[in-house]
């Protein structure tokens, strides 16, 4: 029970370091609470069990964060400063609150009612065979239809995950492009003149 209430400490931290980061007047600050927030989820998706996640979370991490402090520290600031509107930070905590009761609604519900395992237990063992992974591997080249086994589970029994690490992937390099790329940028001297 102490890792559930880890993970939403860990989730109010992210949420924390969101509102932080729409919320500060520095650009450099903003970029920091949000690395912040980004580094809790990977020690989330750590806890939960999914070191693949955790360690493709930090590499993205790490390259936004270096990329985008670069950014900033290059740039020059002309924006004016506006005051801050307390309805927009006040409807961002009502949200983010209700999605953290919720959450923690559904899983406690779901922990209860035995759809979803207690923290900590095997999520794929079935009494009749020992485990999930016997079933992948006597089933796949059956079900999928494909020689390596190792391809079939990630393609056809991990698809969504394996979707879900090249999405974050794809768009950590587009990014890192639109940070980087020279097309469209003019240079200072000409900017001066």
């Amino acid at each position: 029970m102490g890792v559930e209430y880890l993970i939403l400490l860990l989730l109010a931290f992210m949420l924390l370091a969101v509102l932080i980061a729409v919320e500060a007047r520095d650009l450099l600050s903003s970029v920091i609470s949000l690395g912040a927030g980004g580094f809790a989820l990977s020690v989330i998706f750590l806890l939960l069990g999914a070191p693949d996640l955790a360690i493709t979370q930090v590499v993205v991490e790490v390259i936004a964060l270096v990329l985008l402090i670069r950014l900033v520290v290059t740039r020059k600031d002309t924006t004016s400063e506006t005051p801050g509107d307390a309805l927009r930070t006040g409807l961002v905590l009502l949200g983010g609150g209700v999605l953290l009761v919720g959450m923690f609604l559904a899983v406690g519900g779901a922990t209860s009612t035995g759809t979803i395992p207690e923290f900590g237990q095997p999520l794929m063992a079935k009494a009749d065979s020992g485990a999930v992974s016997a079933d992948y591997l006597a089933k796949s080249a059956d079900e999928t239809g494909a020689a390596n086994v190792v391809m079939a589970i990630l393609l056809d029994y991990r698809a969504y995950d394996t979707l879900g690490e090249a999405t974050v992937i794809f768009v950590s390099i587009l990014g890192a492009y639109a940070v980087l790329r020279r097309v469209g940028r003019r240079d200072e001297r000409e900017a001066a003149a």
